[in-house]
């Protein structure tokens, strides 16, 4: 496993209890951390099931909470989250870390959102309509936004415009996996882009791989539901999280590492 800074580390622990602290007595089935990004310094940022927040570990180890809350409610149960080039940070709020998901009685917001959090400190729902959004990433040009969303009646790849303040156009359905959910295991979750605009993005039975056209390529069959994936090394490693496995796969092309290249110091 290499570290950040390049040198060779072996494993190490980073975040105990994948980022619980504990301090919400109601930590729903999934009370651990989910999404993993860098912000623009190399800092790790994590989406907290349990705490419902996004957090982000200090200099010295610690869990700073970044947002818990929207216009007062308590998050749902944040799930993915993406930086944009100018800082802003967009992350995913799905109820699916809550005992009951969507109609669990602890859930204080009425909708599952995209929201954005800009460089400045402002909070907003900037994609509403989706049942259920949990993977997303950004196209090269950081011009459009993919979202995934988990639902078998709508299992879609959704993508939106992004308008110079930050806020999103109407969105338009990608890609789709109706042929294959209920049929092979999971749903449209975790994705990423290569620096072509291809997408690959997890979903039934393995991970799906799309041309910027939606135009589906092919699939990495996994077999299992296949919930992340992530570009590391140099960016022409792609690693998948497949249920209780995790796999390295070399590929041809190269994908857009989130932390800066000449990053020397860790988060």
């Amino acid at each position: 496993m290499r570290s950040i800074a390049g040198r060779a580390r072996g494993v190490e622990l980073v975040v105990a209890q994948s980022g619980y602290r504990g301090g919400v007595a109601f930590t729903g089935r999934e009370p651990g951390s989910n999404g993993l990004t860098f912000d623009h310094t190399g800092r790790l940022t994590l989406c907290q099931h349990g705490e419902r927040a996004i957090a982000r570990v200090t200099a010295d180890g610690r869990l700073a909470t970044v947002v818990n809350r929207y216009r007062g409610a308590r998050l749902n149960s944040p799930n993915d989250l993406v930086y944009r080039a100018n800082g802003d940070l967009y992350f995913t709020d799905p109820p699916f870390g809550l005992p009951d998901t969507f109609n669990d009685a602890h859930k204080e917001l009425d909708f599952q959102a995209v929201f954005r959090l800009s460089a400045g400190g402002d909070l907003n729902a900037v994609v509403i309509d989706l049942a259920a959004p949990n993977g997303l990433a950004f196209a090269p040009d950081s011009r459009t936004l993919y979202v995934s969303n988990a639902a078998r009646e709508a299992p879609v790849w959704m993508a939106y415009a992004v308008n110079a303040d930050g806020t999103l156009g109407q969105g338009q359905e990608f890609a789709h996996a109706r042929a294959y959910a209920g049929r092979e295991p999971g749903l449209p979750d975790g994705l990423k882009v290569d620096m072509e605009g291809n997408l690959f993005a997890t979903g039934p039975g393995g991970v799906h791989v799309f041309d910027r056209a939606g135009r589906r390529l092919g699939r990495i069959v996994t077999g299992v539901a296949t919930g992340n994936v992530a570009w590391g090394e140099d960016g022409s490693v792609l690693y998948v999280a497949a249920n209780h496995q995790l796999l390295r796969i070399a590929t041809r092309t190269r994908g857009q590492l989130p932390y800066p290249a000449t990053l020397t110091a860790r988060p």
